[in-house]
C-alpha cells in the first residue's frame, strides 16, 4: 500500500497558475451580483435576488406557512434530489443511485451494466437503507447549547456536553413533532447551532436508472472534468404508508403527496443565463487557519488518497477473475475513486495557488493586528499559537492514528468486529447516553449498513487489505507501536507470521456471514468472547486503543471547536467582513450564470455540450460505450422538440460559475424563475479547491442538462410514462 507519510516532506513542483484569490468571506450586504456563497436559509431575506437576475422571491423559495421551493428539495441518503411529481417522483444523480442497483445486481441480472427500468409501481426496486429528508422548519438553539458551557470545563468535557445538550434538545423535538426527524447543526464553529425539523422518509424504491453507459458516461477519464457527457441521473421514488404517515418499506404503502413539486422546464437554456441551486451540501472549510490547510496537504489528503488508490488497484485486479466480486466492489471502488481524484485536485490547486502560505502570510498580519489592540490581545493573543500546538500534535502521531482508524474502515472482518463489540457496550446504556450510531433513533439504519457491508464483502480482497495494514503497523515508530499486532505478529519474519494469521483466522471466522452477525448483534461481550472468533479476540485487544483515541479526538475535537470559532470571530473582525457559515450538510442557495471559462492560458471552454460530442467520444468500450440506441437515434437526428434551436442539436451538459461542493451531487438547477432546468453533478478539475476557496475565474459546477434527461427516458429508454408524469407532455 506504501501510504506511510513522511510529515512535513517537500511535494513535487505542480505546472501551472492561477490567479489567488485571499477574500474567503463574502459580505452579505455587498453586491448582489456576488455569487460566492452557500447562503443558508436564515439569509435568504437579506439577500438582493432580484438584482442576482432571479424572478424568485425569498418567500417562493422558503415558506413554512404557504409552502415554497424548499419543500421539493430533498435530501437522499448523502446527496440531494428534487420532487418533481404530485407521486413522489424523485430526480437525482446516477452515482448517488448507484449503491441501490448495486444492491440488488448479479451476474445474471447486472443493474449496474444494464440499468433499470419498472415498467409499474409494483417492480420498483426498493432502495434499501436509503432515507430521504425534506427541510420543514429551523430554529437557533445557539443559546441552549453554549448554556450548557462553563469556562472551567477541559475540552473533553466541553465536547460531552456539547453532545448531551443537542441530544436533549432533538429528543425534545421529536417528541414535540411527532413523526419528524430532528437534527443540531452547527453553523459556526462553538458560536451558533440551529435545530431542523425534517420529514424523514424510509420508504425510497428505484424507478429509472440508466445503463452505466449512459449514467457514467466517461468513467473515471472525464471525472471532475468539462466538458462532459455524462447522463447522470435517476428516478426515485418515496413512499409513506396509506394514512400519509412516514413508514418503512411494505408494498401497501403508497406514493408520497409532497407539498410542493417542481415545474420541469425543457426549454432554452443559453450561455449567461441566470440559474440558482437549492441542495444539501457537505462540508466546506474556508474560516480554518493556515495550520488546518497545512496538516490537510501535508499529511490527511495525500494518505488518503495513497491509501484509495492502492485499494482500487487491488478490488479491480479481483473483478477481472471473479465477475460476482466486480459486482461486489464496484460501488466501493467508484466512491474510492471519487475521494481520491478529488483529494488529488485540491492537493495540485493547493500547490497552484500557494494556499497555505498564502493564509500563512494572512495569518500573520492577522496576529499583528491582534497584538496592535489591546483589547483583542486576552481574547485572541493565543489562538493561532495554540492552533499550532494540536495540529503539531497531530502530526506527530498521524501514522499511528491513521493506521488504526483505516484499519477499521477499510478491514471488513476487524470493522465488524470492532462494531459487534461496540454494540455490546453501548446498548447496555441509557439510550441518551449511548453513541449517536447506536441509540434508538440510528439503531435501524445502523443494522442495515453493517448488513449492507457484509453482503459487499469479498474475502480475497479482505486478506489482502489486512496484511497490508499488519505491514504498515509493524513499521510505526517505537513511540507509537499498535500492542496487539506486535503480539500476533513479533518483530521478526513480520510477513510470514502475518500470512500465517490470514491462512488460520479467515477459515475459521463467523464473521463474513451475514445472517451470523445480524443475529449476535447486540449480545453481551461475554457472549461474543464465547465465540472463539480471531476476529473477535484480536478487536478485544485493539478496543482499548480506539477507546483512547476516541478520547484524544474528543479532546481534540473541544479544542478545535472552540479555536477555530476564535479564529474565525478574529479574522472577520480584521477583515470587516460577515461571514457565511461553511456548508455543513443543510440546506443552502447559491446562485450564478451558464458561463463557461479559460481552464488554462490561451483556451475557452464553453458552457454547453451536446450529443455531437458523446459520438465523438464514443469508442465501443468502457467507459465510453455508447448504447446502440442512442447512436441510431443521433443518425437519424432523432430529437423532437428537445434539441437546441442554437445549437442545432441536443444539449448534454451544462457549465455555470455556482458555488458547491459534495452533497449537491442531484441538486436542481433552477432558471431564473425557479423551474428545473437541469441536474447538478460534478464540478470541473479546478473547482476541487472550492472547499478551501472560491473564486469566479476557476470555480464551475456541472448539470447534466434536462433536455438530455427526458430525451434518454422517453425516447432511449421508452419510459414515457416518466415524462408524462412529470407533466412535460410528448417529445416529438
Amino acid at each position: 500500500m506504501k501510504t506511510t507519510l513522511s510529515l512535513g516532506s517537500g511535494r513535487s513542483s505542480l505546472v501551472g497558475m492561477v490567479a489567488l484569490v485571499l477574500f474567503l468571506g463574502l459580505l452579505l450586504h455587498g453586491s448582489a451580483g456576488a455569487d460566492e456563497g452557500m447562503y443558508p436559509l436564515s439569509e435568504l431575506s437579506r439577500l438582493n435576488l432580484a438584482a442576482a437576475g432571479l424572478k424568485v422571491t425569498a418567500a417562493d423559495i422558503f415558506d413554512p406557512a404557504h409552502g415554497g421551493l424548499v419543500d421539493a428539495i430533498v435530501k437522499i441518503g448523502g446527496c440531494t434530489g428534487s420532487l418533481i411529481s404530485p407521486e413522489g417522483l424523485v430526480i437525482t444523480n446516477h452515482h448517488c443511485a448507484f449503491g441501490v442497483i448495486q444492491l440488488a445486481s448479479t451476474p445474471e441480472k447486472d443493474y449496474i451494466r444494464d440499468g433499470f427500468l419498472a415498467s409499474g409501481s409494483s417492480t420498483e426496486l426498493p432502495a434499501q437503507g436509503l432515507t430521504i429528508r425534506i427541510t420543514e422548519s429551523y430554529t437557533d438553539v445557539s443559546a441552549e447549547v453554549l448554556g450548557a458551557l462553563s469556562d472551567t470545563m477541559k475540552f473533553s468535557e466541553r465536547s460531552k456536553a456539547v453532545s448531551r445538550k443537542i441530544k436533549d434538545i432533538v429528543a425534545k423535538a421529536e417528541t414535540d413533532n411527532p413523526g419528524k426527524r430532528a437534527e443540531v447543526s452547527e453553523m459556526f464553529p462553538g458560536k451558533s447551532y440551529v435545530l431542523f425539523i425534517y420529514t424523514f422518509l424510509r420508504d425510497v424504491r428505484a424507478v429509472y436508472v440508466p445503463p452505466r453507459s449512459v449514467g457514467e458516461f466517461g468513467g473515471e477519464f472525464d471525472n471532475w472534468v468539462w466538458p462532459r457527457h455524462t447522463g447522470d441521473f435517476a428516478f426515485m421514488r418515496a413512499y409513506v404508508a396509506p394514512d400519509g404517515s412516514p413508514a418503512d418499506y411494505s408494498p401497501n404503502n403508497v406514493p408520497y403527496r409532497p407539498k410542493k413539486f417542481l415545474r420541469v422546464n425543457p426549454g432554452v437554456v443559453e450561455d449567461g443565463d441566470k440559474v440558482f441551486i437549492l441542495g444539501y451540501p457537505g462540508r466546506t472549510f474556508r474560516h480554518r487557519s493556515s495550520r488546518y490547510l497545512s496538516y490537510e496537504e501535508d499529511v490527511r489528503m495525500p494518505y488518503i488518497a495513497d491509501l484509495y488508490r492502492w485499494e482500487i488497484s487491488v478490488m479491480e485486479s479481483a473483478g477481472e477473475e471473479d465477475p460476482p466480486a466486480a459486482i461486489k466492489t464496484a460501488a466501493r471502488i467508484k466512491s474510492l475513486s471519487n475521494v481520491m481524484k478529488n483529494y488529488r485536485s485540491k492537493l495540485e490547486g493547493m500547490k497552484r495557488m500557494d494556499l497555505v502560505k498564502a493564509r500563512r502570510d494572512d495569518d500573520r498580519a492577522l496576529q499583528q493586528f491582534i497584538a496592535a489592540d489591546p483589547s483583542l490581545s486576552p481574547e485572541y493573543g493565543r489562538v493561532l499559537r495554540d492552533l499550532e500546538g494540536i495540529y503539531n500534535s497531530m502530526r506527530e502521531s498521524a501514522d499511528y492514528e491513521m493506521t488504526l482508524r483505516y484499519m477499521r474502515s477499510s478491514v471488513t472482518m476487524i470493522g465488524t468486529a470492532l462494531m459487534l463489540l461496540d454494540a455490546a457496550e453501548e446498548l447496555r446504556k441509557p439510550d441518551m447516553e449511548r453513541e449517536s450510531e447506536f441509540m434508538e433513533r440510528n439503531l435501524a439504519a445502523t443494522r442495515t449498513g453493517l448488513a449492507q457491508s457484509l453482503k459487499n464483502y469479498v474475502e480475497g480482497v479482505d486478506q489482502v487489505f489486512l496484511r497490508e495494514f499488519f505491514l504498515d503497523a509493524s513499521e510505526l515508530g517505537d513511540a507509537h507501536r499498535i500492542a496487539p499486532i506486535d503480539t500476533l505478529i513479533g518483530t521478526s519474519n513480520i510477513e510470514s507470521k502475518t500470512d500465517e494469521f490470514i491462512a488460520e483466522a479467515y477459515p475459521a471466522t463467523r464473521l463474513g456471514d451475514s445472517a451470523f452477525v445480524m443475529s449476535v448483534f447486540g449480545l453481551s461481550a461475554d457472549t461474543l468472547k464465547s465465540f472463539n472468533d480471531p476476529f473477535l479476540h484480536l478487536a478485544l485487544q485493539l478496543r482499548p486503543l480506539y477507546r483512547a483515541l476516541s478520547d484524544t479526538q474528543a479532546e481534540r475535537d473541544g479544542a478545535l471547536t472552540k479555536l477555530d470559532g476564535e479564529y474565525a470571530d478574529a479574522r472577520s473582525r480584521f477583515l470587516r467582513k460577515d461571514f457565511i457559515p461553511d456548508a455543513n450538510g443543510t440546506i443552502r442557495l447559491t446562485y450564478g450564470s451558464i458561463r463557461g471559462y479559460s481552464p488554462a492560458d490561451a483556451l475557452y471552454a464553453g458552457p454547453i455540450t451536446t450529443i455531437k460530442g458523446v459520438i465523438e467520444k464514443t469508442t465501443g468500450r468502457e467507459p465510453f460505450n455508447t448504447p446502440a440506441k442512442v447512436v441510431e437515434l443521433y443518425k437519424k437526428r432523432d430529437f423532437g422538440r428537445l434539441a437546441s434551436r442554437k445549437l442545432n442539436t441536443l444539449p448534454v451538459c451544462l457549465l455555470y460559475n455556482l458555488d458547491t461542493t459534495g452533497g449537491n451531487s442531484g441538486s436542481p438547477l433552477l432558471n431564473a424563475a425557479g423551474e428545473l432546468v437541469g441536474v447538478n453533478f460534478d464540478r470541473a478539475y479546478g473547482a476541487t479547491i472550492n472547499d478551501f476557496a472560491w473564486d469566479e475565474s476557476y470555480s464551475r459546477s456541472i448539470a447534466v442538462d434536462i433536455r438530455y434527461v427526458l430525451w434518454m427516458t422517453a425516447k432511449v429508454a421508452g419510459a414515457e410514462y416518466l415524462t408524462s408524469e412529470m407533466g412535460v407532455g410528448a417529445i416529438d
